[in-house]
């Protein structure tokens, strides 16, 4: 995010950090990435490490509540820490005092550390090539190979906030008056609400599809595009792993490409050959997924910032993209 949230900042973050025995020298806010916000800290020492605020608002995606959406944060950071001690290319969060990787700010706000990596970040939409891509395979066969964790999170093939889009293309969901984009977010729904629901009910076939496959589930990290990879001396680091889950492999493969030609390398290296329905499935789930959050952020409380602005447009662009069929 580009903008730190006012109820965070160093007077919150510093006893925070302390806790993961930082003291810190300096924090810096990073103004990277979506949806989490993002700081540099340096220690007296010259030590740094990259600490990640989890809204948890934003991903209470099935309206359990904030309370969930942290137990299921600390899982998938357990998850991520037992993940890194077998797998170099993951980047591990940190323990704090009482052995855990998360520690609650206040009731929407949780905080992990993780190990400066040093390294070329990608970015959100950055196209990558042919052989990038094959080198994101080779990671993510690797990955699908582990053992799950014990209390690995699992998600089902649903898409998160589903039944809210649902209504709020219905005219269902009350009035819009949550901030200044809320009524032209109503009428750029109501303008695509044909196109949603055929995309609703394609994707409530697609999951059938799938179900009835009943293919084995594997660790997924469930968003491995190019913002979620640095690239670093030995080869590139998989961060964010925050969406660690239990789930089809397609979670991830749909996410790098839906080329068969690429995925034959994943098939060679794991002896599955990718399911195109999960493949299809997945690149709805993650657009219809996108479309629900956005519903949800400008039907709520919002101002106009320069992430909100950026919201928007991708709002727009994930409906452009919902106009045309998965398959």
């Amino acid at each position: 995010m580009e903008q730190p949230p006012a109820e965070v900042g160093e007077p919150a973050l510093r006893p925070a950090l302390r806790r993961f025995g930082i003291d810190a020298d300096v924090v810096r806010y990073a103004a990277v990435g979506f949806g989490d916000h993002h700081w540099t800290v340096t220690g007296a020492g010259g030590q740094r490490w990259f600490a990640t605020v989890a809204d948890l608002a934003h991903k209470d995606h099935d309206g359990r509540g904030a309370a969930a959406a942290l137990d299921g944060l600390r899982r998938a950071m357990d998850t991520a820490a037992r993940l890194g001690e077998r797998l170099s290319f993951v980047v591990p969060p940190l323990p704090a005092e009482d052995g855990g990787p998360v520690v609650a700010l206040n009731d929407r706000y949780a905080l992990s550390v993780f190990p400066f990596v040093q390294g070329e970040p990608g970015w959100f939409g950055q196209q990558l090539s042919p052989v990038e891509r094959e080198r994101v395979l080779d990671l993510l066969a690797e990955l699908h190979r582990q053992p799950p964790p014990g209390d690995i999170p699992v998600v089902g093939l649903d898409s998160p906030g589903r039944a809210m889009l649902a209504d709020a293309v219905a005219g269902r969901c009350g009035e819009w008056a949550g901030g200044p984009f809320a009524g032209a977010a109503a009428d750029l729904l109501a303008r695509h609400a044909p196109a949603l629901r055929a995309r609703l009910r394609e994707f409530d076939l697609l999951a059938e599809r799938v179900r009835q496959g009943g293919a084995a589930r594997v660790v997924t990290h469930g968003e491995p595009h190019p913002g979620n990879l640095l690239a670093a001396a030995g080869g590139y680091r998989l961060i964010d792993w925050d969406t660690v889950a239990l789930a089809v492999p397609e979670r991830d493969l749909a996410v790098v490409t839906t080329d068969a030609a690429l995925l034959e390398r994943y098939a060679r290296a794991t002896g599955r050959a990718p399911d195109p329905d999960a493949l299809a499935l997945y690149s709805l789930r993650w657009l219809l997924t996108d479309a629900a959050e956005f519903t949800a952020w400008f039907r709520g409380p919002h101002a106009r910032t320069s992430d909100t602005e950026r919201a928007w447009r991708w709002f727009t662009e994930t409906l452009e993209r919902l106009e045309r069929p998965a398959r």
